[in-house]
């Protein structure tokens, strides 16, 4: 009974992380729509800029409210990418996008590469080994977008387009960071701190802006800012990091897949923006390619750092397995499914349950003793 219910208890754990990663997910998929609305009534910069500086204030509530420590300094790098990434350069530059006349639904088909990108620039970052497939489908993707592109564009890439590949990109470096970051803080904290780190910029820029571009609130206009800076901005991050870290960052990323069907359904249904064959069809191998690239296999170098260290569940679980089947041929011994191969699956449910037990709160991410070193025998 007891081996029953420590099987169950990290399979529990990896399906809440789904779930929230798809909370996620659904929370973004909204993102192009509500700022469609908020430009019918402000400027383009004070979406993309006065959201961040909007959401700052909620971030600080949050942090005041539980006493949170401030960020370590060998953690403010990563911030300032986050800071980058998330705060600045995506939600400028997609709105910069959506207001040169790319539409909503074009948008999500060009950003559908997120998943892919974030992944390129995870596996680089941690020091990764991608299989020749990952590339393959990668650059697949890569092309599959350009030519979308270039069909809208009568042959060229439009200002429109280039924002929003920037903007991929920028989103990309902020993701992977964040991810990186979640491993020893909460998703939740990361993007707070992120956002008091930036409010120096936003808020002043922001006071700037709603002075001299002559806003008009109308209805629509304040439902759609109030959704990206709430929602977009803040929230949705409690749900992604906090899905990527129960769940582990390859397998909840590809919920992510379904981040680009779900804008396309909304903006018919909101924008009444119709919906081609030609966009559908470059949507579909955009799931197609970025699905390809999370299920290869990714090989991964012994990362140096210091020993004790917090790593996503799923892949630290591959490599203790690959430890220790190289172990076993090695010695002559049993490797995975034989005698020894119990004492792998016992540490994924004592990692996996100490997950469960931290919960989804305000408290900080603590890694195990196993996770600095594969299990001993």
């Amino acid at each position: 009974m007891k081996n029953h219910d420590s099987a169950t208890a990290p399979r529990s754990v990896a399906a809440g992380g789904l779930w929230l990663a798809s909370i996620g997910v659904l929370i973004y998929s909204f993102t192009f729509p509500g700022t469609e609305f908020g430009l019918e009534g402000l400027d383009p910069y004070v979406i993309g800029v006065g959201r961040s500086a909007a959401a700052a204030g909620l971030a600080a509530v949050a942090l005041l409210a539980v006493r949170a420590p401030r960020p370590r300094r060998d953690q403010l790098p990563g911030l300032t990418v986050v800071c980058a990434g998330v705060i600045f350069g995506f939600p400028v530059l997609t709105t910069l996008a959506l207001d040169r006349g790319a539409s909503s639904a074009h948008s999500a088909v060009v950003i559908g590469l997120l998943p892919a990108a974030t992944a390129v620039l995870a596996v680089l970052r941690a020091g990764e080994r991608p299989s020749r497939a990952f590339w393959l489908a990668s650059a697949a993707g890569a092309a599959c977008v350009t030519g979308f592109a270039l069909v809208r564009g009568a042959g060229r890439l439009t200002v429109g387009d280039l924002l929003l590949f920037a903007a991929l990109l920028a989103a990309a470096a902020g993701y992977a960071e964040g991810a990186r970051l979640t491993r020893a803080m909460p998703g939740w904290r990361v993007i707070s701190w992120a956002l008091i780190l930036a409010a120096p910029i936003t808020v002043p820029v922001t006071a700037w802006l709603l002075a001299t571009t002559d806003p008009h609130w109308t209805g629509r206009a304040v439902l759609g800012f109030g959704y990206v800076t709430a929602f977009s901005a803040y929230l949705g991050f409690f749900a992604w990091y906090e899905g990527l870290a129960r769940a582990g960052i390859a397998r909840a990323s590809q919920v992510q897949l379904a981040q680009p069907v779900l804008t396309l359904v909304w903006s018919a249904l909101l924008l009444d923006e119709s919906i081609d064959a030609a966009t559908a069809l470059a949507a579909l191998g955009v799931l197609v390619c970025v699905a390809l690239t999370q299920r290869t296999r990714v090989r991964r170098d012994a990362p140096a750092g210091p020993a004790v260290r917090v790593r996503s569940v799923p892949d630290d679980l591959d490599q203790q397995r690959d430890d220790a089947d190289a172990h076993a041929d090695r010695d002559g011994e049993p490797g995975r499914g034989g005698a020894q191969g119990g004492g792998t699956d016992r540490g994924e449910d004592d990692h996996q349950g100490a997950r469960a037990e931290q919960g989804f709160g305000f408290g900080p991410v603590r890694s195990s003793s196993h996770d600095a070193r594969p299990p001993s025998r």
